[in-house]
């Protein structure tokens, strides 16, 4: 009997809820209602947040508008007679060299790191910049960006390397070009010299003659300029494109990725060529070289043959 009264006594204390008042029953209730309603108001609030200007900002203000649908490209002029502006070490280095001695793409010295730049510090100074301008192993001509002039590439340089354990010089700015205003100056006394050679008849055969020559020249660059070498293009790529396209750098599609050519492919031969001959993204002109048109249209049939 004792036995029958426990087992009865366990199976009520299991079938007991959590709700034993009516005020818990009450609670519940009002918390079933309201948890939803706040949950569905927060995220109606979440999702208009990122439409709404924030109290204060000035997102809307006649200045910020003007700023966010200004033109990408802005023409600047330029007085001809102004003296260059040289680009400073830090410039140069941030503008072009960056992309490998920051990272170390294609074994370059990172910068700040004194040991890798050891071994050419003991070299000199001038062999250094020698090798910059000039290029040496993966590295193209200076960095690939020939717009710098010998100078800045010298100042990158002393830059990199003094942040590396050496203590260069950088060298003294080159004199300043003379102004365009005196060639212009000197153009009169040329011009009046001009007048006595002026009498001398030209022969009256010469001017029918070359139009007729020029059809014949124009006729043959295309047919020139359709032959492709593999050959000179696999020298080229292992010489220059292959510090960027055997890895990747920077979105450049890898040597025999099919995958990652398939979309330039589609573009044609030609727009490929004048791209990498003009440069493209982050790719400067003739990858940094100073590769013919010929030559960079080899590199590129080479490139693309592995990708087919």
């Amino acid at each position: 009997m004792n036995n029958t009264e426990e087992h009865v006594d366990e199976h009520a204390e299991e079938s007991e809820g959590l709700i034993k008042t009516p005020k818990q029953l009450l609670i519940t209730v009002i918390l079933a209602f309201l948890i939803p309603i706040v949950v569905l108001i927060m995220l109606a609030h979440l999702v208009a947040a990122g439409e709404q200007t924030g109290a204060g900002s000035d997102a809307l203000q006649p200045k910020a508008i003007e700023a966010r649908i200004k033109p990408v490209a802005s023409l600047d002029l330029v007085d001809a007679n102004a003296p260059k502006v040289y680009k400073t070490g830090q410039q140069v280095f941030e503008s072009t060299c960056t992309a490998c001695h920051t990272a170390g793409v294609a074994g370059a010295p990172k910068i700040g790191n004194h040991d890798a730049w050891a071994p050419f510090i003991k070299t000199g100074y001038e062999e250094m910049i020698k090798n910059a301008i000039h290029g040496i192993k993966a590295m193209p001509p200076k960095g690939g960006n020939p717009s710098l002039s010998d100078y800045e590439v010298a100042r990158a340089v002393a830059y990199m390397a003094n942040k590396s354990g050496a203590s260069f010089k950088e060298p003294p700015a080159p004199a300043p070009a003379k102004p365009a205003a005196a060639a212009q100056a000197a153009a009169p006394a040329v011009a009046a010299a001009a007048p006595a050679a002026a009498p001398a008849p030209a022969p009256a055969a010469a001017a029918p003659q070359a139009p007729a020559a020029q059809p014949k020249a124009a006729a043959a660059a295309p047919a020139a300029a359709e032959k492709v070498d593999l050959a000179e293009g696999e020298k080229l790529y292992k010489s220059v494109c292959f510090a960027c396209h055997a890895a990747g750098v920077m979105g450049a599609p890898k040597y025999g990725d099919k995958a990652s050519w398939a979309p330039f492919i589609k573009t044609g031969l030609d727009t490929m060529v004048q791209n990498a001959i003009h440069g493209v993204g982050p790719m400067p002109p003739r990858g940094g070289s100073q590769a013919t048109d010929a030559q960079m249209r080899d590199a590129v049939s080479y490139m693309v043959q592995a990708a087919k």
